[in-house]
């Protein structure tokens, strides 16, 4: 989602040289900028979402460098998608009509594409990741599961192999600490319910242009 505050005519409107206007118009614009992002970074946080949500908000004011009559403050998100989810509220079905993988902590963040590269975490790139297969379980009348079985939890919470290595090297299942850990959750759909209020938050910062220009006015 992307914003574009502009000073519009309100140069014009005030007296006094070129350069002074100029130089009012772009520091407003640059208090806006850092302004706004704050604030949109600051109501991600608060709605309890993951600060690394929040910090993909970010901000730039034109001219880059300089001054100018014409200066804007542009402020957007890296994850829109994410971002327009969570301030309209929406439900996401499966691309293919089964069920959505929602991953538990034991799943890690991110596993492996079909070429070895990084990606966010799937079903298929967690078991490319460990090498461990995952076992579907129905629930009747509950959500399903896909499980990880003879597993174990590491330090950091996460599933792994319950495998340990001989002095020689050969692999051997471990005896203590083996059990079965759900690492992802299947849902037909998920409804998001409205946390954000981006809108709102840019309208506010549009309606201090004027009185911020005229702070930075000499």
């Amino acid at each position: 989602m992307r914003f574009t505050l502009k000073t519009d005519d309100l140069a014009e409107r005030l007296s006094g040289t070129e350069a002074d206007t100029a130089r009012a118009v772009t520091s407003a614009m640059r208090e806006v900028t850092d302004g706004l992002k704050d604030d949109l970074r600051a109501d991600v946080v608060d709605a309890g979402l993951d600060q690394r949500l929040a910090n993909t908000w970010r901000g730039k004011t034109f001219p880059q460098g300089g001054v100018s009559l014409d200066a804007a403050a542009f402020v957007w998100s890296k994850a829109p998608k994410i971002v327009d989810a969570f301030d309209r509220g929406v439900t996401i079905r499966s691309k293919n009509g089964f069920w959505l993988a929602i991953p538990t902590a034991a799943a890690g963040a991110t596993g492996l594409t079909t070429t070895g590269a990084r990606a966010r975490i799937t079903p298929g790139g967690f078991e490319r990741r460990t090498g461990m297969r995952l076992r579907f379980v129905y629930r009747r009348g509950q959500p399903s599961l896909l499980v990880a079985d003879n597993a174990r939890l590491s330090k950091k919470g996460f599933a792994r192999p319950n495998v340990g290595r001989t002095r020689g090297g050969e692999p051997f299942t471990r005896l203590a600490g083996r059990t079965t850990i759900v690492v992802f959750i299947l849902v037909p759909q998920v409804t998001l319910r409205k946390r954000l209020d981006v809108e709102p938050i840019a309208q506010r910062w549009a309606n201090r242009v004027g009185p911020i220009l005229a702070q930075h006015w000499r």
